[in-house]
């Protein structure tokens, strides 16, 4: 089996002009730099549109594209907007930042004109991808062009007719609302046209995407609305319990996420339909896929509506293997990373082994005094070949954060571990990347954080806050030749180089 290596950069984080990192030409010149650095994989964050608080593991669509992402430079050069219109919207002031308070009252109007000017309709690329993605695009267009109506409200929030989707009502926002529906699927049509160009010249660079699917949706999300069968919600589309991670070391209280919980025997009745039709999307869109929160397919935590915190969930059966044989069966073999951290129970660990994927291996979490048992799995001597290694993810510290953290204890495991005493702590994400480069596992992902040195001021994300998160960016320049040799030097000491 080959070793190979890859980045975590969510595409967001790219350099660029106009506020966000986007599918322009930084999103290809990175790609060049990943394949120049010898890596194989570059793993992405969802890129699904975001919700309040946005994060792309809350969608208004598990099958829709982030408007945000759709290159702006590429709409000037179509000329269905100017170099000085783009120039002149205020995207906020700092380039390793994102302001999205701006972003989304900038860019959808830039957006509107595009597709104003655009004649879309008669093109008959956008007519065929219409046609296609109806099975989707239909409803999220409407869920979209609806909710902008009622002023950003949640579907929960609309009047009675629409939100319980009566046939009437349906009629009429489709006429009335017509336009608002074709800008809605003209920004998906734009989203995976140039998505597309994008992967495909990453793959002819030798470049392989992971993707990542959140395992759950979002109650506010056109996926809810126009299937309320699919979960658990009582006649009037209410929840009537919902996700989330019970009370542990980290968390008190635990963690509420709120997302509604899915019908298990309800999908199991119907060959889970539904689930095929979202992975079938997913394999189109990525060469790998990462599966967020793998063990909610073993048992998912149950918390009652209206509850205040995760105190008083219990845990529940999941579909276990039954759905990725059914995946097997109705899809082929398809390349899935099981994302197998959190509390891992031995039935996790079966089901994880049953279905072949490899799982996840995170040295952050190799080294903590409260919890001796569980940290030892994540000690590199103990990576499994059939793994995804890690310094850390989107969710955790960086690593150089995330060792000025930890407690003195925890600072002299780890320096023992690496029989390294002497390097300053500055310098010291070399030594943790290299700890995971050499390691038994196939693959080795590393944030572009880590290998810069970055410290928490840069973390992507961390769970249970609001307002800063998801706000990292690159700035032009320090994707540099020096970083790249760096990368390019790691990756060949350790096997792990790209030769395609």
């Amino acid at each position: 089996m080959n070793r190979a290596a890859g980045i975590l950069l969510s595409v967001s984080s790219l350099p660029g002009r106009f506020g966000i990192g986007c599918f322009s030409k930084s999103a290809y010149d990175f790609v060049d730099w990943l394949k120049e650095a010898g890596q194989t994989y570059w793993q992405i964050l969802p890129l699904g549109p975001t919700s309040y608080g946005d994060s792309p593991y809350q969608s208004f669509s598990t099958f829709a594209g982030n408007p945000y992402f759709i290159s702006l430079d590429e709409l000037i050069e179509e000329g269905v907007l100017t170099e000085k219109e783009c120039q002149s919207a205020d995207f906020g002031k700092r380039a390793d930042d994102i302001d999205y308070e701006k972003l989304y009252k900038k860019r959808y109007p830039l957006l509107r004109k595009a597709y104003e000017r655009s004649s879309i309709s008669e093109d008959p690329e956008y007519v065929s991808f219409v046609e296609k993605n109806r099975w989707w695009l239909s409803d999220y267009a409407l869920f979209m062009a609806v909710k902008d109506r009622f002023k950003g409200a949640p579907w929960t929030d609309w009047a009675e007719d629409i939100r319980l989707r009566w046939e009437n009502a349906m009629d009429y926002y489709r006429k009335e609302l017509y336009f608002d529906i074709e800008f809605q699927q003209y920004l998906q049509y734009k989203f995976f046209s140039q998505w597309g160009r994008l992967k495909a010249y990453a793959n002819e660079k030798g470049i392989r995407i992971i993707g990542d699917i959140p395992i759950y949706v979002a109650m506010d999300s056109a996926d809810t609305w126009a299937h309320p069968e699919l979960f658990q919600l009582d006649e009037n589309n209410v929840p009537t319990a919902v996700a989330g991670c019970p009370p542990d070391g980290f968390s008190a209280d635990g963690q509420l996420w709120g997302n509604p919980l899915y019908r298990w025997d309800y999908h199991k009745s119907t060959g889970y339909d539904w689930w095929m039709s979202r992975l079938w999307y997913c394999f189109q869109m990525y060469d790998v896929v990462r599966i967020d929160h793998f063990r909610g397919f073993d048992e998912y935590y149950s918390i009652p509506y209206g509850a205040q915190n995760a105190k008083g969930g219990h845990w529940e059966k999941g579909p276990g293997i039954d759905l990725f044989r059914c995946m097997e069966g109705r899809l082929g073999h398809h390349q899935v990373i099981a994302e197998d951290l959190g509390y891992v129970t031995d039935s996790v660990r079966e089901l994880v082994k049953e279905s072949g994927f490899p799982g996840m291996k995170v040295l952050e979490f190799a080294f903590d005094s409260r919890d001796s048992g569980s940290a030892n799995d994540y000690l590199p001597h103990n990576y499994v070949e059939n793994s995804v290694a890690y310094t850390g993810t989107h969710d955790n510290e960086t690593v150089t954060g995330w060792f000025k953290s930890i407690t003195k204890e925890e600072r002299q495991m780890t320096r023992d571990y690496l029989c390294d005493q002497r390097t300053p702590a500055k310098e010291l994400h070399k030594s943790l990347i290299a700890l995971v480069m050499r390691s038994s596992s196939k693959t080795c992902i590393i944030p572009m954080q880590d290998y810069m040195g970055l410290d928490n001021r840069c973390r992507m994300n961390q769970p249970s806050t609001l307002g800063t998160n998801w706000k990292w960016r690159l700035v032009k320049g320090e994707l540099s030749e020096e970083l790249k040799e760096e990368i390019l030097a790691v990756t060949k000491r350790y096997g792990r180089m790209n030769w395609a």
